[in-house]
């Protein structure tokens, strides 16, 4: 090389990264056709470390602190290219800084209700949602692993790929927790812990740290917690048949008395709650006194309720029954008890 060619070359005498601030993961310092220049001045801050990659292979990894860029302090890269410690010329190599703070308030839930299994329902689709945080934890695994040769990489271009990692692992989560469902909201800081135990070796692979994991919220769709709410309120007054036909034609009264209002049947409201006995009798033994100015309204349509029960009304209720044990309301034990106190009836 001549010595116009040599002074014409550009040299990079300090090497640094200012982050600024839009969620950079990773940066490559813009080399172009420069070259370092030995004795070059490397500036790694505080949440930060340097990478330097040489012909596809990484050379040396550099924390906080300012560095004299030498033969002695790149012993690795010196290897690499066979220099001897009399070297002096400028060298070419990619240089990558990467961000090793938290990274806070990245946003998990679910898209769509996810099954688990339940002591206490057997299983139920569940939905929930909440925050974590990460960091680079090893720079040479995320670089190989996820950012690569690319210019930038930030935490949106790693977004989609961790809300996975999350929701894939809330199954493990429920499981390791030990909780059901209904505890679930109660112990949220255990859920979440046991979500980021499940997690963490996931996130390890791609060279990251899971720091943290809370849950905010967690509930069943809209159609599972109405049938979570009617067990509730069938807790509330006891777990047998009988109360519970009880408690369904309470909180039906209401729609019985607009119906009695509006000239509707009686008989056949009641058939539609599967209660499977006259209107007159729910009225009289399970109600009492309280809705009695009910009763008095629909004379005529209590007395046409009256007939004792008949072969299709019993398999009309057997069916709603049936319904009832698919949606884990009644146990096989009650459904078989009911089910053989019917065919009873029938024979």
């Amino acid at each position: 090389m001549g010595l116009m060619d040599f002074i014409k070359k550009q040299f990079i005498d300090i090497i640094q990264w200012t982050e600024d601030g839009d969620g950079t993961l990773a940066w490559r310092f813009p080399m172009a056709d420069m070259e370092i220049q030995n004795g070059a001045s490397l500036t790694v801050r505080e949440s930060q470390v340097a990478l330097f990659v040489n012909e596809g292979q990484i050379a040396d990894v550099f924390g906080p602190g300012t560095y004299k860029l030498t033969t002695q302090t790149l012993p690795v890269l010196t290897y690499l290219k066979n220099w001897d410690k009399l070297f002096e010329s400028p060298f070419k190599s990619d240089v990558y800084f990467l961000s090793t703070r938290q990274q806070v308030d990245q946003r998990w839930g679910t898209t769509q209700p996810v099954t688990i299994r339940d002591k206490d329902f057997g299983a139920v689709r569940l939905r929930g949602f909440g925050n974590f945080s990460y960091r680079i934890g090893d720079a040479k695994t995320f670089h190989k692993e996820v950012s690569g040769t690319r210019e930038r990489y930030t935490t949106q271009d790693l977004d989609g790929q961790l809300r996975g990692l999350m929701l894939q692992h809330i199954s493990d989560a429920v499981a390791g927790s030990g909780l059901a469902f209904l505890d679930l909201a109660a112990n949220q800081v255990e859920f979440a812990a046991q979500l980021q135990a499940a997690t963490a070796p996931s996130f390890e692979k791609l060279g990251l740290k899971l720091e943290a994991v809370t849950l905010q919220n967690v509930s069943l769709p809209e159609e599972l917690q109405k049938i979570l709410d009617q067990r509730i309120g069938m807790g509330m007054i006891g777990q047998n048949m009988g109360q519970f036909m009880q408690y369904q034609t309470a909180q039906s009264i209401p729609q019985l008395a607009q119906g009695v209002g509006q000239g509707g049947g009686i008989a056949g409201d009641a058939m539609g709650l599967g209660a499977g006995v006259a209107l007159g009798q729910v009225l009289a033994q399970q109600l009492g006194q309280g809705i009695g100015n009910v009763a008095a309204h629909a004379p005529a349509a209590a007395t046409a309720a009256a007939p004792a029960e008949t072969s299709d009304s019993i398999m009309a209720l057997l069916e709603r029954l049936g319904d009832l044990k698919a949606k884990g309301i009644l146990t096989d034990e009650e459904f078989a008890a009911k089910k053989t106190e019917l065919l009873k009836k029938l024979a």
